[in-house]
């Protein structure tokens, strides 16, 4: 069997070797998903479970980053499960990464996990009412609440993790009243933040959030991270974080 499809392409993630496969017309990494897989905090033998995995992007720089001891990624559409399974294969990963095809709102499901000491998740990020939708593409279903909001992660969230384990989330920071009070609701404290601007000079763009489940109440503001130099370069913090330079 051809484990790259036709319409897909095979990218190098320049770490231990490990390649993803990826549709060219669906919803591609970026730098979010980078960001997240270095901003969470896992350590030898931990349990990770990835919500909205999608093609299984942050499953695999995990892998390649931690020692972590299992990797769970979930994720509604069934033909990104399959691609993120044929990516598996082709990484001879079978014993760390598993790929699950469901929905996060089904409670039988996300109850029947194993307990994990990290959840990660770079969720859909807009309103679901917010600008023209089509419910059946695969770039709009990543971008937009469609099958999930945010309190649908927050609640699989709180389901999945064990006592004081860990949330890390992806997001845009016009959200994070919103992130902030779910968490709360559904006793998740957050713990860290750090925002992320495009260059020096310019608002942030992305959040990175850390929760602690039935945490006590302290927020910790990270230094912010700057994407790119004056000149359009990527700040040395960026090429660390990429792997570009030591």
């Amino acid at each position: 069997m051809e484990l790259v499809e036709n319409d897909e392409t095979l990218d190098d993630l320049q770490l231990g070797g490990i390649n993803i496969i990826q549709k060219n017309d669906a919803f591609r990494f970026g730098i979010d998903a980078v960001l997240l897989a270095n901003f969470a905090r896992i350590k030898k033998d931990m349990r990770v479970v990835d919500l909205c995995t999608g093609g299984g992007i942050i499953p695999f720089l995990i892998a390649g980053k931690t020692d972590a001891k299992s990797i769970v990624g979930i994720e509604i559409q069934e033909e990104m499960v399959n691609m993120a399974d044929r990516s598996i294969k082709l990484n001879k990963l079978e014993d760390k990464i598993k790929f699950l095809h469901g929905d996060i709102k089904d409670m039988r499901l996300i109850k029947g996990l194993s307990k994990a000491d990290v959840v990660t998740v770079n969720p859909p990020y807009k309103l679901k009412n917010s600008g023209i939708i089509n419910p059946n593409n695969k770039n709009a279903i990543a971008r937009h609440e469609i099958f999930c909001d945010l309190e649908d992660v927050i609640v699989a969230t709180r389901n999945i993790l064990k006592d004081n384990g860990r949330m890390y989330m992806v997001h845009r920071p016009e959200r994070l009243a919103d992130i902030f009070c779910i968490m709360r609701k559904y006793r998740i404290e957050p713990k860290s933040v750090q925002m992320v601007h495009p260059s020096a000079g310019k608002a942030p763009n992305i959040v990175l959030v850390e929760g602690h489940k039935d945490g006590g109440a302290f927020l910790k503001w990270e230094k912010p991270l700057y994407v790119h130099n004056e000149d359009g370069s990527y700040t040395s913090e960026i090429d660390k974080i990429y792997g570009r330079v030591k």
